[in-house]
């Protein structure tokens, strides 16, 4: 039997946990045709881009301990710089949604029957992008859920080409789920521990306390690092909050709705 060890770092940021980052963007922000949604989640004959999947987790358990080492927000960002020859991943929920779960007609690649990121979250997402290239952190992949609310995080971060990923998808409303796919997320991480850089996983809450015990707040990250022996060790968390110039921000957002992202919402 294959065991994965998972070793906690606690972190304490005031009554906030954090999940995720931002950094200084070159260029402009990544906008999608009104198709995206259909392509990445697979709803389209016609589609090219296919929802990154995970084989049945093979046997893999999972121990969660959590130390009393402490690191500074600075301390995790410079880990994350030296990933050229390490291996990283950052949980992150989803930028600021209000409400909780979703509605009773929701429907999978219809962001219209879904909760979905307010304004407020937009400029989230864009400023969680930033953290990460205001500090030239080498992204290596963006996997995300296929719901509204993450993949239009993922796609404002603008951190590379974002991959519709099943396990990170929520199982709020179906707890029965929570094992198998974070057994999957789990596999997933040991499968490609060989691979340097940081991997950027955009979740929801409930898929990530279930993989760290921690509940981030909405835009907040958790680190960690896979290392040997199966081992994957939670460093802490990431408040990414960046500050950014309101005029080159808001640039950034008319652009996006000029684009018509998501018009079915």
């Amino acid at each position: 039997m294959k065991t994965t060890c998972i070793k906690a770092v606690a972190m304490a940021w005031g009554s906030s946990f954090v999940l995720m980052g931002c950094g200084s963007v070159q260029g402009t922000v990544s906008t999608p045709t009104p198709s995206a949604i259909s392509e990445a989640v697979g709803t389209s004959p016609s589609s090219s881009s296919t929802p990154v999947t995970s084989a049945p987790p093979n046997n893999v358990a999972a121990a969660v301990q959590r130390s009393a080492i402490e690191r500074s927000e600075d301390e995790l960002w410079t880990l994350l710089q030296q990933a050229d020859d390490r291996n990283f991943v950052m949980l992150i929920r989803h930028a600021t949604a209000p409400g909780t779960g979703d509605p009773a007609n929701f429907r999978l690649g219809d962001c219209s029957t879904q909760r979905n990121l307010s304004e407020e979250g937009r400029q989230q997402s864009i400023r969680i992008g930033e953290a990460f290239r205001s500090r030239d952190v080498p992204i290596s992949r963006v996997l995300s859920s296929q719901w509204c609310r993450c993949l239009e995080t993922a796609e404002l971060m603008n951190l590379g080409k974002v991959e519709p990923f099943l396990p990170l998808n929520s199982f709020f409303s179906d707890r029965s789920k929570a094992d198998e796919q974070t057994a999957q997320v789990q596999q997933f991480l040991l499968e490609n521990q060989a691979v340097p850089g940081v991997v950027v996983m955009v979740s929801h809450q409930v898929n990530i306390t279930a993989l760290s015990d921690i509940l981030p707040q909405s835009g907040e990250a958790v680190v960690m690092e896979i290392g040997e022996d199966n081992q994957i060790t939670i460093l802490g968390q990431i408040s990414v909050s960046h500050h950014m110039d309101d005029t080159e921000l808001h640039s950034r957002l008319r652009k996006y709705r000029f684009n018509g992202f998501w018009k079915a919402r």
